[in-house]
């Protein structure tokens, strides 16, 4: 079981795990054992996520999203499959508390007329500076 936070956790069954072989450092050991680890959450079908961190989670997500409604997380950091298998379970958790946060939404300001006319004097007393600049002909 995979805890987000108080009302949110995952359980065994949504996730699946498949080991396969790591590339990088650890010598001969590279090439006989599975360390590197994808773990698969059927986001779309689990029942403890509310559409609407679903469908963040899928914004968030990116390209991990595959087309059936899954967040695959690869991780071959480390020699040991234990601890690369900590590593992605970590990193789904974030991906899942970050879905939770309701971002804020934007109100759209204006731009005051005295902040466009301050703008507009600093332009023309600009413009005069660099006039007075040019050489006489």
């Amino acid at each position: 079981m995979l805890r987000i936070n108080d009302k949110i956790t995952i359980e065994e069954w949504e996730l699946m795990e498949q080991f396969v072989r790591a590339s990088g450092p650890g010598g001969q050991n590279v090439n006989k054992v599975s360390s590197a680890v994808e773990l698969r959450f059927e986001a779309e079908r689990s029942p403890n996520l509310p559409d609407a961190v679903k469908r963040r989670l899928r914004r968030i997500a990116g390209r991990r999203w595959t087309k059936e409604g899954a967040v695959v997380i690869q991780v071959q950091e480390e020699r040991s499959q234990a601890r690369n298998r900590e590593i992605a379970r970590e990193r789904l958790a974030e991906l899942i508390a970050k879905a939770l946060v309701v971002p804020k939404r934007r109100v759209p300001t204006k731009v005051s007329a005295n902040q466009k006319r301050k703008r507009v004097e600093a332009k023309k007393q600009r413009a005069e500076v660099k006039e007075k600049r040019g050489w006489e002909r």
